[in-house]
Protein backbone atom coordinates (compact mmCIF):
# COMPACT_ATOMS: atom_id res chain seq x y z
CA UNK A 1 0.00 0.00 0.00
CA UNK A 2 2.70 2.16 -1.33
CA UNK A 3 0.46 4.79 -2.15
CA UNK A 4 -2.17 5.08 0.76
CA UNK A 5 -3.56 8.20 0.95
CA UNK A 6 -2.71 9.71 -2.41
CA UNK A 7 -4.99 11.30 -5.19
CA UNK A 8 -3.92 10.01 -8.62
CA UNK A 9 -5.92 11.65 -11.89
CA UNK A 10 -4.55 9.52 -14.64
CA UNK A 11 -6.16 10.73 -18.48
CA UNK A 12 -6.80 7.80 -21.01
CA UNK A 13 -7.96 5.79 -17.80
CA UNK A 14 -10.67 3.70 -20.02
CA UNK A 15 -8.46 1.14 -21.84
CA UNK A 16 -5.22 0.14 -22.15
CA UNK A 17 -2.07 1.13 -19.92
CA UNK A 18 -4.10 3.82 -18.28
CA UNK A 19 -6.83 1.71 -16.94
CA UNK A 20 -3.97 -0.88 -15.65
CA UNK A 21 -2.13 2.02 -14.22
CA UNK A 22 -5.20 3.37 -12.52
CA UNK A 23 -6.19 0.01 -11.30
CA UNK A 24 -2.75 -0.83 -10.06
CA UNK A 25 -2.27 2.48 -8.46
CA UNK A 26 -5.91 1.48 -6.45
CA UNK A 27 -3.86 -1.79 -5.57
CA UNK A 28 -1.38 0.21 -4.09
CA UNK A 29 -4.08 2.45 -1.98
CA UNK A 30 -4.72 5.60 -3.94
CA UNK A 31 -7.76 7.22 -4.66
CA UNK A 32 -8.31 7.67 -8.65
CA UNK A 33 -9.84 10.66 -10.87
CA UNK A 34 -10.45 8.60 -14.58
CA UNK A 35 -10.15 11.16 -17.00
CA UNK A 36 -11.03 9.91 -20.91
CA UNK A 37 -13.68 11.18 -23.52
CA UNK A 38 -15.85 7.65 -23.17
CA UNK A 39 -17.81 7.86 -19.61
CA UNK A 40 -19.01 4.78 -20.07
CA UNK A 41 -15.81 3.22 -20.29
CA UNK A 42 -14.64 4.97 -17.41
CA UNK A 43 -17.51 3.53 -15.12
CA UNK A 44 -16.47 0.08 -16.06
CA UNK A 45 -12.87 1.60 -14.95
CA UNK A 46 -14.46 3.06 -11.50
CA UNK A 47 -16.53 -0.19 -10.65
CA UNK A 48 -13.45 -1.98 -10.32
CA UNK A 49 -11.60 0.75 -8.62
CA UNK A 50 -14.59 0.52 -6.36
CA UNK A 51 -14.26 -3.15 -5.16
CA UNK A 52 -10.78 -3.10 -4.45
CA UNK A 53 -11.84 -0.51 -1.31
CA UNK A 54 -10.57 3.24 -3.11
CA UNK A 55 -12.56 6.06 -4.01
CA UNK A 56 -13.18 6.44 -8.24
CA UNK A 57 -14.34 9.57 -9.86
CA UNK A 58 -15.42 9.85 -13.49
CA UNK A 59 -15.20 12.93 -15.66
CA UNK A 60 -15.45 12.67 -19.28
CA UNK A 61 -13.11 15.21 -20.76
CA UNK A 62 -11.03 16.26 -24.45
CA UNK A 63 -7.76 16.97 -23.01
CA UNK A 64 -6.66 18.91 -26.02
CA UNK A 65 -9.36 21.26 -24.74
CA UNK A 66 -8.95 24.14 -22.74
CA UNK A 67 -12.05 24.96 -21.58
CA UNK A 68 -13.44 21.42 -20.50
CA UNK A 69 -9.29 20.98 -18.92
CA UNK A 70 -10.37 23.89 -16.61
CA UNK A 71 -13.39 23.14 -15.80
CA UNK A 72 -12.08 19.47 -14.92
CA UNK A 73 -8.95 21.02 -12.63
CA UNK A 74 -11.88 23.29 -10.87
CA UNK A 75 -14.06 20.00 -10.44
CA UNK A 76 -10.62 18.24 -8.86
CA UNK A 77 -9.63 21.49 -6.64
CA UNK A 78 -13.70 21.53 -4.91
CA UNK A 79 -13.72 17.93 -4.17
CA UNK A 80 -9.82 16.87 -3.54
CA UNK A 81 -7.79 20.53 -3.03
CA UNK A 82 -5.06 18.35 -4.31
CA UNK A 83 -3.48 15.62 -6.83
CA UNK A 84 -0.41 13.93 -5.76
CA UNK A 85 0.00 11.77 -8.45
CA UNK A 86 -0.34 12.76 -12.82
CA UNK A 87 -0.17 10.35 -15.26
CA UNK A 88 -0.59 11.75 -18.45
CA UNK A 89 -1.06 9.16 -20.55
CA UNK A 90 -3.87 9.88 -22.88
CA UNK A 91 -3.21 9.62 -26.80
CA UNK A 92 -3.43 8.33 -30.21
CA UNK A 93 -1.34 6.63 -32.89
CA UNK A 94 -3.39 8.91 -35.28
CA UNK A 95 -2.94 8.42 -39.46
CA UNK A 96 0.14 6.93 -40.46
CA UNK A 97 1.19 7.63 -44.24
CA UNK A 98 4.05 8.36 -46.33
CA UNK A 99 4.74 12.55 -45.90
CA UNK A 100 3.88 13.93 -49.23
CA UNK A 101 0.23 11.69 -48.14
CA UNK A 102 -0.13 12.82 -44.49
CA UNK A 103 -3.13 15.47 -44.73
CA UNK A 104 -2.13 18.59 -42.69
CA UNK A 105 -5.38 17.98 -40.47
CA UNK A 106 -4.36 14.56 -40.05
CA UNK A 107 -1.13 15.76 -38.81
CA UNK A 108 -3.03 18.50 -36.73
CA UNK A 109 -4.97 16.55 -35.13
CA UNK A 110 -2.23 14.05 -33.56
CA UNK A 111 -0.26 17.05 -32.44
CA UNK A 112 -3.39 18.50 -30.99
CA UNK A 113 -4.30 15.37 -28.55
CA UNK A 114 -0.71 14.06 -28.19
CA UNK A 115 1.00 17.33 -27.30
CA UNK A 116 -1.67 20.19 -26.31
CA UNK A 117 -3.45 17.56 -24.51
CA UNK A 118 -0.09 16.37 -22.51
CA UNK A 119 0.76 20.32 -22.36
CA UNK A 120 -3.19 20.95 -20.92
CA UNK A 121 -3.03 18.20 -18.65
CA UNK A 122 0.39 19.38 -16.89
CA UNK A 123 -0.39 23.33 -17.22
CA UNK A 124 -4.04 22.66 -15.23
CA UNK A 125 -2.47 20.09 -12.95
CA UNK A 126 1.06 21.89 -11.49
CA UNK A 127 -1.04 24.45 -9.68
CA UNK A 128 -2.98 21.76 -7.56
CA UNK A 129 0.33 19.92 -7.11
CA UNK A 130 3.16 22.78 -5.72
CA UNK A 131 0.75 22.79 -2.59
CA UNK A 132 3.10 19.46 -1.53
CA UNK A 133 4.90 18.16 -4.27
CA UNK A 134 4.21 14.93 -6.30
CA UNK A 135 4.60 12.82 -9.58
CA UNK A 136 4.28 13.60 -12.60
CA UNK A 137 4.23 10.60 -15.60
CA UNK A 138 3.82 10.73 -19.18
CA UNK A 139 3.33 7.93 -21.57
CA UNK A 140 5.62 8.68 -24.79
CA UNK A 141 6.78 5.65 -26.58
CA UNK A 142 9.94 3.98 -28.21
CA UNK A 143 8.69 5.66 -31.67
CA UNK A 144 10.90 9.32 -31.47
CA UNK A 145 12.93 8.27 -28.63
CA UNK A 146 14.69 5.89 -29.59
CA UNK A 147 13.36 3.57 -32.67
CA UNK A 148 12.78 6.00 -36.45
CA UNK A 149 11.53 2.95 -38.32
CA UNK A 150 7.30 2.70 -37.90
CA UNK A 151 7.16 3.92 -41.54
CA UNK A 152 4.38 6.79 -42.29
CA UNK A 153 4.50 7.72 -38.08
CA UNK A 154 6.29 10.75 -38.28
CA UNK A 155 3.58 12.59 -36.99
CA UNK A 156 2.77 10.40 -34.29
CA UNK A 157 7.02 9.68 -33.49
CA UNK A 158 6.90 14.08 -33.16
CA UNK A 159 4.68 13.73 -30.67
CA UNK A 160 6.24 11.19 -28.56
CA UNK A 161 9.77 13.22 -29.01
CA UNK A 162 7.63 16.24 -28.20
CA UNK A 163 6.74 14.46 -24.65
CA UNK A 164 10.06 13.38 -24.09
CA UNK A 165 11.37 16.84 -24.48
CA UNK A 166 8.57 18.86 -22.62
CA UNK A 167 9.57 16.02 -19.71
CA UNK A 168 13.01 16.83 -18.92
CA UNK A 169 12.33 20.49 -19.15
CA UNK A 170 9.95 20.26 -16.56
CA UNK A 171 11.70 17.99 -14.27
CA UNK A 172 13.91 21.13 -13.93
CA UNK A 173 11.37 23.47 -13.66
CA UNK A 174 9.87 21.85 -11.31
CA UNK A 175 12.07 20.19 -9.44
CA UNK A 176 12.30 23.52 -7.16
CA UNK A 177 7.83 22.62 -6.08
CA UNK A 178 9.39 18.87 -5.54
CA UNK A 179 7.29 17.81 -8.44
CA UNK A 180 9.43 15.10 -9.85
CA UNK A 181 8.63 14.19 -13.95
CA UNK A 182 9.56 11.10 -15.40
CA UNK A 183 8.42 9.23 -18.83
CA UNK A 184 7.64 6.15 -19.92
CA UNK A 185 8.30 4.71 -23.52
CA UNK A 186 6.63 1.40 -24.06
CA UNK A 187 7.67 -0.53 -27.10
CA UNK A 188 5.04 -3.25 -28.40
CA UNK A 189 2.05 -3.45 -25.65
CA UNK A 190 -0.95 -5.57 -25.75
CA UNK A 191 -3.41 -2.77 -25.88
CA UNK A 192 -6.60 -1.37 -28.34
CA UNK A 193 -4.45 1.88 -29.46
CA UNK A 194 -2.94 -0.16 -32.89
CA UNK A 195 -6.53 -0.66 -33.94
CA UNK A 196 -7.44 2.67 -34.08
CA UNK A 197 -4.74 3.38 -36.26
CA UNK A 198 -5.44 4.64 -39.80
CA UNK A 199 -2.11 3.23 -41.88
CA UNK A 200 -2.07 4.75 -45.31
CA UNK A 201 0.53 3.48 -48.30
CA UNK A 202 3.45 3.16 -45.35
CA UNK A 203 4.93 0.35 -47.90
CA UNK A 204 5.94 3.93 -49.53
CA UNK A 205 7.51 5.11 -47.04
CA UNK A 206 9.58 1.64 -45.78
CA UNK A 207 13.57 1.78 -45.50
CA UNK A 208 14.49 -1.41 -45.59
CA UNK A 209 15.84 -2.80 -42.13
CA UNK A 210 16.74 -5.97 -40.69
CA UNK A 211 15.57 -7.30 -37.78
CA UNK A 212 17.44 -10.64 -35.71
CA UNK A 213 14.38 -13.31 -35.59
CA UNK A 214 11.63 -12.11 -33.42
CA UNK A 215 10.97 -8.24 -32.60
CA UNK A 216 11.24 -8.61 -28.93
CA UNK A 217 14.39 -10.08 -28.00
CA UNK A 218 13.04 -10.81 -23.79
CA UNK A 219 10.07 -12.87 -25.08
CA UNK A 220 10.54 -14.33 -28.62
CA UNK A 221 8.78 -11.52 -30.14
CA UNK A 222 5.67 -11.72 -27.75
CA UNK A 223 4.41 -7.70 -27.01
CA UNK A 224 4.88 -6.74 -22.99
CA UNK A 225 1.18 -6.23 -21.43
CA UNK A 226 -0.12 -3.02 -20.05
CA UNK A 227 0.30 -4.57 -16.50
CA UNK A 228 3.59 -4.25 -16.84
CA UNK A 229 3.63 -0.99 -17.83
CA UNK A 230 1.41 0.11 -15.22
CA UNK A 231 3.92 -1.47 -12.71
CA UNK A 232 6.61 0.89 -14.07
CA UNK A 233 4.00 3.87 -13.63
CA UNK A 234 3.56 2.17 -10.23
CA UNK A 235 6.71 2.77 -9.16
CA UNK A 236 7.78 6.35 -10.94
CA UNK A 237 4.70 7.71 -8.60
CA UNK A 238 6.08 6.08 -5.31
CA UNK A 239 8.55 7.28 -2.79
CA UNK A 240 11.20 4.37 -3.79
CA UNK A 241 11.37 6.63 -6.99
CA UNK A 242 12.44 9.47 -4.91
CA UNK A 243 15.42 10.46 -6.39
CA UNK A 244 14.32 9.83 -10.26
CA UNK A 245 13.49 12.88 -11.71
CA UNK A 246 13.55 13.76 -15.60
CA UNK A 247 14.17 10.13 -16.19
CA UNK A 248 12.81 8.09 -20.15
CA UNK A 249 12.59 4.90 -18.96
CA UNK A 250 12.02 2.70 -22.13
CA UNK A 251 9.65 -0.64 -21.30
CA UNK A 252 10.00 -2.38 -24.37
CA UNK A 253 12.07 -5.98 -23.96
CA UNK A 254 14.96 -4.42 -25.86
CA UNK A 255 12.72 -4.03 -28.82
CA UNK A 256 14.73 -0.55 -29.79
CA UNK A 257 17.63 -1.58 -29.11
CA UNK A 258 17.54 -3.82 -32.07
CA UNK A 259 18.02 -0.83 -34.53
Amino acid sequence: MELAGKIALVTGAGSGIGKAAALRMAEEGADLILVSRSADELEQVARSVRTLGRKAVVQAADIADDAAMSRLFNFVREEFDTIDILFANAGVNGVWAPIDELKPSEWDETIRINLRGTFLTIHHAVPLMRQKGGSIVITASINGTRTFTSAGASAYSTTKAGQLALGKMLALELAKDRIRVNVVCPGAIATEISENTVKRDIEEAKFPSVFPEGKVPLTGGKPGTAAEVADLVAFLASDRASHITGTPVWIDGGESLLV
